[in-house]
C-alpha cells in the first residue's frame, strides 16, 4: 500500500492566494521525487477543541486558517529517499526562504496506510 505523509499548518488567510501558489510548486516537487499526488485543503469548517483541535495543535491565530494536505508516496523508502533529495534542491532552499506561513508550527507525519477502499 501506498505511504502517506500528512501535514497541518495555520497560514495567514489574506495568503490564501500566496498559498497556494506555493503548494502548487512545492507539488512539482514532490512529483520529482517520486511522490505520486499532493493534496492541499484549506479549511472551512475546522473547529477550536477543548482538550485538542487542529488549530490547537498549530497554534492557529484569529487572522490564520488552518490547512490539510498530505503526499502520496508509492512506499516509506522513496518516501525517505525522496524527501532527502528535495530537500537539497536549490528550489526547495528558496521555496523555505518565501513560506507564506510561520513553517516552525507546521506539524508533519508519515503514516503506513492499512485501510483504503
Amino acid at each position: 500500500m501506498d505511504y502517506i505523509e500528512g501535514f497541518v499548518a495555520a497560514v495567514p488567510t489574506k495568503n490564501k492566494a500566496a498559498y497556494i501558489k506555493h503548494a502548487e510548486e512545492a507539488a512539482e516537487l514532490f512529483k520529482k521525487y517520486g511522490a505520486k499526488r499532493l493534496i492541499e485543503c484549506w479549511g472551512n469548517d475546522v473547529p477550536d477543541g477543548k482538550l485538542t483541535s487542529f488549530p490547537k495543535a498549530v497554534k492557529c491565530k484569529d487572522d490564520e486558517t488552518v490547512v490539510f494536505s498530505w503526499a502520496v508516496w508509492p512506499s516509506k523508502a522513496v518516501r525517505d529517499a525522496g524527501m532527502d533529495k528535495m530537500m537539497a534542491d536549490d528550489a526547495m532552499q528558496n521555496m523555505e526562504n518565501s513560506m507564506p506561513f510561520d513553517g516552525k508550527r507546521l506539524i508533519y507525519g508519515g503514516f503506513q496506510m492499512v485501510v483504503d477502499k
